[in-house]
């Protein structure tokens, strides 16, 4: 089969784990008798650099005529004082507006060879975690009716429709097919009219998928539920608001964001697909700080700090940046865009053999390890396919 694919490289360590990333898929295309075609566009910085835009309209017409998107990592302080819709991020959002991306799909993946990260027991956490929170990403408080009342009040609506409450629970139990056909819906319904409807419309959506188990959680239980007992969630479908603050925590659980791929959905099988992990550049290149912690003022300028994740300006070219995260993506799109399943699990079980072999980047190092970096990373998943 042929299939194109929109690449976009983007910003400081972008190039370089995107180009690992596609070598891994071309050992796929080999392996499994596939072409995948290329097209490398611009966006972000690189855009702006390249033509004062960042997000040139020839770059959404061709994610448009895709497959679907691999995207590497956008941003940098080079760009920081421009205005904020001249700004790298504003390619971003643009993307998600431009491509129709309303659901945001965030695994939470534990390792078995990387728990020791994991700030859980040991008995909480068996042997790992394979956890997918599926986000709204368009609609909720973040984009209702707002206003301000003077000095004296301000609100921001919850509203949600029925097409964006169906179409979101179709993908959550759509991706559930494909996992452990499980559905936990969180929500607030106690409380909140907004989420009563919500979960009406996912009732509505499950009759439809008679093999998925759906459960309801309210959001405040669901925040605890993950870390005492996080392995009871296959699919965590949630609107945008409880989705931002779930996926986090989540992510957090893992012990390193520097592991974790997302994709952001369209309706059918479109995406784009990309590391989760910020650009944190007051702590890059300091080479100690776990990229869990943010932008860690308190290590900042400490000798304290490791340098890997985002676009990561200071370390770009330096064969430093964990390629893993993006290529796991890559492992994502195949399965979720491609319905590539075989391939998907290819990937994913080579790079945790390469992690069983104890090679790790510098993100992710510990005692007795193998240090390694982007580039042999990347080849020795590339041998274990």
């Amino acid at each position: 089969m042929d299939y194109k694919i929109a690449v976009i490289p983007g910003d400081g360590i972008g190039p370089e784990i995107v180009g690992a990333s596609i070598k891994v898929l071309d050992k796929i295309a080999e392996k499994f008798n596939h072409t995948f075609n290329y097209t490398e566009v611009l966006a972000g910085g690189a855009a702006i650099d390249a033509c004062d835009n960042p997000l040139p309209q020839e770059t959404v017409d061709i994610c448009l005529d895709s497959d679907a998107v691999l995207l590497g990592a956008l941003g940098g302080p080079k760009w920081d004082n421009l205005p904020g819709d001249k700004r790298p991020e504003a390619g971003l959002l643009g993307l998600r507006k431009s491509l129709g991306l309303y659901a945001n799909l965030r695994p939470a993946i534990l390792y078995e060879e990387l728990k020791a990260a994991c700030p859980l027991k040991p008995e909480i956490i068996g042997e790992g975690l394979d956890i997918m929170v599926v986000r709204e990403l368009t609609g909720d408080v973040y984009f209702g009716e707002k206003g301000r009342d003077g000095d004296f009040a301000a609100w921001d609506i919850m509203k949600y429709t029925r097409p964006e409450v169906l179409r979101i629970a179709k993908k959550a139990f759509e991706i559930a097919m494909k996992r452990d056909k499980k559905v936990t819906n969180v929500d607030k319904a106690n409380v909140l009219e907004v989420s009563r409807f919500w979960r009406s419309c996912v009732e509505e959506v499950a009759k439809d998928y008679p093999e998925v188990e759906l459960n309801h959680l309210y959001v405040d239980n669901a925040a605890m539920q993950l870390v005492i007992n996080p392995k009871q969630f296959d699919v965590i479908v949630t609107g945008n608001l409880f989705g931002d603050i779930l996926s986090d925590e989540a992510s957090m659980i893992t012990g390193s964001i520097g592991m974790l791929p997302s994709a952001s959905m369209a309706d059918g099988k479109f995406g784009m697909f990309e590391p989760i992990h910020g650009s944190a550049p007051d702590i890059a290149n300091q080479d100690k700080a776990n990229p869990i912690h943010g932008s860690a003022p308190d290590i900042a300028n400490q000798d304290k700090a490791n340098p890997i994740h985002g676009s990561a300006p200071d370390i770009a070219n330096q064969d430093k940046a964990n390629p893993i995260a993006t290529i796991v993506s890559v492992a994502m799109m195949l399965r979720y865009s491609l319905d590539l399943i075989a391939e998907a699990d290819a990937i994913e079980a080579a790079v945790k053999k390469t992690l069983a072999q104890g090679y790790r980047t510098g993100d992710i190092f510990s005692a007795g390890m193998a240090l390694v970096g982007t580039t042999q990373m990347g080849q020795k998943i590339i041998d274990n396919l």
